[in-house]
Order: structure tokens, then sequence, then C-alpha cells
């Protein structure tokens, strides 16, 4: 079984890969758009929805995509990122503290609203803005995803959020820092103008930002733990065989790179 899912998440990877570099952007903005629709089908179904009101939501996500993008202006971007900011650096964070159990269906369909609509402009602008600069970022969440994984089985003794995901742990979080930091010196080597893209300071100042987004990027991924054990479930969904669903696949991009999207705009990198 466990080699099956490896297997099937190599297979996921190399397509994705291949979808990163190779395909146009309008058809990557529509695979995109496919992906987000079916994290809005699985977010409805956390929020309790069913059958023809999940698919209404989906339809509902999609159209306020493709409003945005017709009608995106500086104002209305801003906007957008600052929604992101607000939302991930202090929305989330308090959620996730206080331990809401928010049950109000509307509120909690707008919320699906703020992660996903961003995650989709940000998945698009910043392939756009330069593939390798996406690539960095998503690897980013991938390293840190992985290091905090194994160093948790390895030397995990304090739980980080008990209530939310008893696996993780405080020594799973340094494991991710010290790798995120290494995997930003990785990169100033081989691809250097990438990470100016990304911020143009000294290793120290990017590797700064780096440990930043390691924390937004766990953010994510309790959020999405949260809504899992509010609605009762243990996946979002089955839309991948042996991986769960895309939320559960997507949780910490849909954090992440809004906010390193957000960042670069407000600090006029990303244009």
């Amino acid at each position: 079984m466990l080699k099956q899912r490896m297997w099937a998440a190599l297979v996921l990877i190399l397509a994705f890969l291949a979808a990163l570099f190779y395909l146009p952007p309008a058809a990557w903005a529509i695979l995109m758009g496919a992906i987000t629709l079916g994290a809005a089908w699985e977010w409805a179904r956390l929020c309790g929805l069913s059958g023809l009101s999940r698919g209404l939501y989906s339809l509902f996500v999609g159209g306020a995509i493709a409003a945005f993008y017709a009608a995106s202006g500086a104002l209305m971007m801003q906007g957008l990122w600052l929604a992101a900011l607000l939302f991930w650096f202090v929305l989330a964070p308090m959620w996730l503290i206080k331990h809401w159990t928010i049950r109000h269906r509307g509120f909690l369909l707008f919320t699906g609203l703020i992660v996903l609509l961003p995650a989709w402009f940000a998945f698009v602008l910043l392939r756009d803005l330069n593939v390798l600069l996406l690539l960095f970022l998503m690897g980013l969440v991938w390293v840190a995803d992985s290091a905090a994984y194994f160093s948790g089985r390895q030397w995990g003794k304090h739980k980080l959020a008990p209530r939310i995901s008893p696996g993780k742990t405080w020594e799973g979080v340094a494991g991710a820092i010290v790798m995120v930091v290494l995997y930003v010196g990785l990169w100033r080597i081989i691809a250097p103008e990438t990470l100016a893209r990304f911020s143009a300071v000294s290793w120290w100042g990017q590797s700064l930002l780096a440990v930043l987004l390691v924390a937004i990027s766990i953010t994510g991924d309790l959020f999405e733990s949260h809504l899992k054990r509010m609605a009762g479930m243990k996946d979002s969904g089955s839309l991948i065989p042996g991986h769960g669903g895309i939320l559960d696949r997507i949780d910490s991009q849909t954090s992440v790179l809004p906010v390193a999207m957000a960042l670069m705009h407000f600090a006029g990198l990303g244009t």
C-alpha cells in the first residue's frame, strides 16, 4: 500500500512538473482553475453542503475567479492581496489559537472564497512572472513538509497543536526551518536571479522570509486540519486515490503562494 502511494505521488509530481514547464499560459490557468474548482467542491463538503449545493458553490467560486480576472485592476489586486495577508497573518492564527468552532455556513463558505480566490491568482501570476519562481515557492513547502515529517518522527516530543493535529511537533518545525534555510542557499547557487524576484536582499534576509513562509505553511496546514476536525472528517475528499482530496495536497500552497505574491506585490517585485 505504501509503495502504491509513493508511486502515485511520483506520477502526480511528474505530471505537475510537465504541466508547469510546458503548458501554455491559458492552458495552465484552466488547469489551475480545474484544481481550484475541485478544492471548492471539497471545501463545500467541509461546510456541510452536499449534492447540487456543492456544485453550485464550486461554480460560484469559478465565476468569482472569472469576474476578478476580467475586471482586475491595480486597486482590485491590491485589495485581493491585502485580504490574503490579513487572513493568513491575523484571522487564521487567531482562529487556531482560540480554537474557534464556527458553524455559520455562510461565513465558512465566504472564508473558502478568501482562501481559494487569491490561491488561483497566485498560481497563475507567479508562473507568468517566472516559472522557476513558482517552482521555488512550491518546493519550499514540499521541503518544509518533508523535513517536518521526518524530524518529527525521529525526534518529536513536544506537540505543536495537539488539539488540531497531534502528529505535528516543535522538533518537526525546527527540522523544517533548518532544511528550508539550506534550500534557499541551494537556490542562491543554482538560480540567484530567481531569488532576486522573490526578494532582492541578502541570503539571511531571504532565509528569514523563507522561515516566515514556513510559519504560513504550517498555519495553512493546521487551518485545514481544524476545518476537517470541525466537520468530523479525516480527509477533505477522495479525488486523489490514496492521497485524500485536493485540499489535503494544496492546503499549505493556498496559504504560502498568496502570501508570497502579496509580499512581492507590495514590495514592488510582483510586477
